[in-house]
């Protein structure tokens, strides 16, 4: 029987070598446009696919291939007699291999200028489905989607005359899995294109970036997929520049890192434990605020996680290698920096850009059995009505307190309360079941620095035992979303203790 081989491909790597063997093992090669240019320009015998179809390409070659000279010859059952009888009876020939890879959407769309014309003019048609059908038919068919295969067809062609169906199998599932992350981006393109907010059915595609150790326990398998087109201020695009391979937790927590980091624009520090800051804090300096977010809790910050949002420089690095951290995070470290904290074998280096730190995603969360859709909470002060709820308003350097206060709390596990001055925390209650409980973890931490400091919640007050909580501690600025049934008994004892309280009308949950 005559073997043929239909090679289509936009990504030329590899695929002349590919062809050479191919050739040199018998195959005949059907190929079409610029596959069959550059392979002929290579002396390789190459038959088109208007030859094989009798029919010319039509509409600026998007009609090729689709045709029963080619698709009977990927779809025929080899063991069939009914199906070959019909090839026979039509003069198809049955096509054993198929390599194929698809137009570049997803490269095309990347670019910020791109027009919807462009866009679906990359749209392949002709070779997902060639894709397919081969895919479909692999227990004859073998197909190849990626040029990393090539290797491994030759190999078992030249040792068995043929590839193992258990190859095929594999190469088949790479197929639907290409095809089906390829339609995905086209779906949620086209899904932006025509403005649905929520769509009957959520297509979503995610690339392997590796393969974790372990998840949140030993015990537990993970890997890291990452987003095809996602935000380049992501852990999933960062660069480490030094230490040890990432685990599960260390990209939790530094995730968690830089969502806080980003609400910053003067340079700040924030440290994270377990998906929780313990320390924030901000300066003239990256330097200074970094002592100042170590300061706020220098006990929890033992192997936790720093984000910083300016460069760290000598100094800073210097006082970062005096303590056991899991990672440090930056737009950029100074060649001094770098010498010094790469000193630390399993200290983990990451580089991010900020340019994109203000772009919004969605926040898809898993639960057994479905998927939750979210925005992200982008929600700021310049976006609140405020409201000064009580006698006595806030003072300037009481403002600047509540600020950063609300800037954290909104990233801190609800029930949340945090305690800061004008550029540190200086206590973080989180996780509580209820919210005079966070206040009270947040309030002794914070000690006699509560004295004059001020309290942020993430959601309003039922009652007024957090605001007692806090007036006894020495607190005189609160800040909070307000819109309890009882907002005025917490009024009316802030006003009791001379608190000057704010609402913003916005809650901050995060579970």
């Amino acid at each position: 029987m005559k073997k043929r081989v239909l090679i289509s491909v936009y990504d030329k790597s590899g695929v002349s070598e590919f062809a050479k063997e191919l050739v040199s093992l018998g195959f005949e090669i059907i190929s079409t446009g610029g596959t069959k240019k550059m392979l002929q320009e290579q002396g390789i015998p190459v038959l088109g696919v208007s030859d094989v179809t009798g029919f010319p390409e039509i509409l600026e070659g998007r009609v090729k291939t689709l045709n029963p000279y080619i698709h009977g010859g990927l779809l025929a059952k080899q063991n069939d007699a009914e199906h070959q009888k019909q090839l026979a009876e039509h003069g198809i020939e049955p096509i054993q291999l198929v390599c194929v890879n698809l137009y570049p959407f997803q490269q095309t769309i990347e670019n910020p200028d791109v027009t919807v014309a462009d866009a679906i003019e990359n749209i392949d048609i002709g070779g997902p489905t060639m894709l397919r059908a081969s895919a479909k038919n692999h227990q004859y068919v073998t197909v190849v989607v990626d040029p990393s295969d090539y290797e491994t067809v030759i190999a078992e062609l030249k040792a068995e005359g043929e590839t193992k169906l258990e190859t095929r199998v594999k190469l088949a599932a790479k197929v639907f899995r290409h095809t089906a992350a390829y339609d995905a981006l086209i779906a949620d393109y086209m899904t932006n294109l025509a403005a649905e907010a929520t769509p009957e059915k959520l297509t979503v595609t995610y690339e392997l970036k590796q393969t974790l150790r372990y998840g949140e326990n030993p015990h537990q398998q993970a890997v890291f997929y990452q987003k095809p087109l996602g935000s380049s201020f992501s852990i999933a695009y960062a660069e480490q520049l030094h230490g040890k391979e990432l685990s599960y937790n260390n990209i939790n927590d530094a995730d968690a890192a830089l969502q806080i980091v980003k609400e910053f624009t003067e340079p700040a520090a924030v440290a994270v434990k377990h998906m929780n800051p313990c320390g924030v804090g901000i300066g003239k300096t990256g330097y200074e605020a970094f002592t100042k977010a170590f300061a706020a809790d220098p006990i929890s910050i033992f192997g936790g996680i720093i984000a910083f949002n300016r460069e760290v420089d000598a100094e800073t690095a210097s006082k970062l290698h005096e303590i056991f951290l899991e990672i440090i995070i930056a737009p950029s470290y100074s060649d001094e920096a770098l010498e010094i904290l790469a000193a630390k074998k399993n200290l983990r280096l990451l580089t991010i850009p900020f340019s994109d730190a203000k772009k919004s995603e969605r926040k898809l969360t898993s639960i057994e059995g479905g998927l939750l859709v979210q925005e992200q909470d982008l929600f700021t002060l310049d976006d609140a009505e405020i409201k000064v709820a009580t006698k006595r308003q806030p003072t300037a350097a009481e403002w600047e307190a509540l600020k950063l206060g609300w800037k954290v709390v909104k990233h801190v596990k609800s029930n949340a309360i945090v305690v800061a001055n004008e550029d540190m925390t200086i206590g973080i209650g989180a996780g509580q079941m209820n919210r005079v409980g966070s206040a009270e973890i947040a309030l002794k931490q914070a000690g006699k620095k509560a004295e004059g400091a001020a309290l942020a919640s993430d959601a309003f007050f039922p009652m007024d035992d957090t605001v007692e909580a806090a007036a006894k501690a020495g607190i005189t600025a609160i800040i909070q979303p307000g819109g309890s049934i009882r907002d005025e008994d917490s009024i009316k004892k802030a006003d009791e203790y001379g608190i000057a309280m704010v609402f913003t009308g916005v809650r901050h949950f995060k579970h």
